[in-house]
């Protein structure tokens, strides 16, 4: 129980992503559709459990050490193209979401214009790259626990210090933007989104992993106990929107009005996850094109740091109200391969 325990958990921390610590995405997959949300939370956190379980115990029967290999084995040769170049999209995008979610923290936190945001946070994911320092990024993967921490304890003081009532709050959290026009297509979107970006991971751990049932059951905690962190995270943001529903961080809004060295500790801890994800997304997109390491590599990552850098003035928002529906859907392909795969037992002796 304790090998899927720690499955469950380095789960939990690759779908976490910036995007849920910072409140936007919740806002706008869940809590903007009022009490519809809470259904599309409940959807969201069984398909999580559902296809967390396909990924590790698929890695684990192939005994993956690249996702690519899994890839074309579950969805053949031209799904597979499509499905890795999705993938690949995801990388970049979501790196460019990341960078203006740094912009972000430092507008609402300290007032200070969102390039110098962006500006230091590029400028750090591109040094860490290039001198290769992995013991900053172990640090950092180590916060995640403590983001849960600061989530549930957000979630509590919020429902206990509300100003209305949740029927008071319904038609305001409806006035909010949407990702996607409809509840259940919100869910499905969403996950298909997390999918998108944490199934290479997922797939090399479940390949860690010799015991598949092991490795099931780790993905199928791991992606419920992802569901019941959105299900807190929606009570947080639905108990408060008619105050942060504004806010481009909403979950640092609510951190910063229960106590302004609360705000700068979430500041914080937001800004790591954001860094942390960052590094990973410009490596992994870079290594996809050119040999780590050489000098090629090197103005790879700093001509597409650039470029991600430039995208981000489209606003944080903005981008995730944009960009990442247009990622779910695309995740979708992944998503019907991967069941499909299961249904047919791929992999399997």
């Amino acid at each position: 129980m304790n090998r899927s325990l720690k499955i469950a958990s380095a789960f939990i921390g690759i779908v976490v992503g910036a995007g849920f610590a910072s409140g936007q995405e919740i806002l706008q997959y869940f809590t903007s559709f009022g009490y519809w949300g809470l259904a599309a939370v409940l959807v969201a956190g069984a398909l999580f459990g559902y296809i967390g379980m396909i990924l590790t115990r698929l890695g684990s029967r192939m005994n993956t050490k690249s996702h690519e290999d899994v890839i074309y084995a579950i969805s053949g040769k031209t799904l597979g193209k499509v499905i890795d170049y999705t993938l690949i999209l995801t990388l970049f995008g979501i790196l460019v979401v990341m960078i203006a979610g740094a912009g972000s923290i430092f507008s609402q936190q300290f007032g200070l214009a969102p390039a110098f945001g962006r500006s230091i946070m590029i400028t750090l994911v591109v040094l860490t790259i290039m001198l290769n320092v992995k013991k900053v990024i172990t640090i950092i993967s180590s916060i995640t626990p403590f983001l849960v921490l600061l989530v549930v304890g957000i979630t509590i003081y919020s429902l206990f210090t509300m100003n209305s009532s949740f029927a008071e709050l319904e038609p305001v959290a409806r006035e909010q933007l949407s990702s996607t026009p409809h509840w259940l297509l919100s869910a499905i979107n969403y996950v298909a989104l997390a999918i998108a970006l944490g199934a290479p991971m997922a797939l090399v751990m479940g390949g860690a992993e010799k015991d598949e049932k092991v490795a099931a059951r780790g993905g199928l905690l791991g992606g419920l106990g992802f569901g019941a962190l959105l299900l807190l995270s929606y009570y947080a943001i639905f108990s408060k929107v008619d105050m942060i529903g504004s806010s481009d961080l909403p979950m640092l809004a609510l951190a910063d009005n229960i106590s302004p060295i609360l705000g700068i500790v979430m500041a914080i801890v937001i800004f790591a996850m954001i860094y942390n994800t960052a590094v990973s997304l410009l490596l992994s997109f870079s290594a996809r094109f050119m040999k780590m390491g050489t000098g090629r590599f090197r103005v790879f990552v700093i001509i597409t740091g650039a470029a991600a850098f430039l995208l981000s003035f489209l606003g944080f928002t903005a981008l995730v109200n944009w960009f990442y529906p247009v990622v779910g859907y695309l995740g979708l392909l992944l998503v019907g391969a991967l069941i499909v795969a299961n249904i047919r037992e791929v992999g399997k002796k």
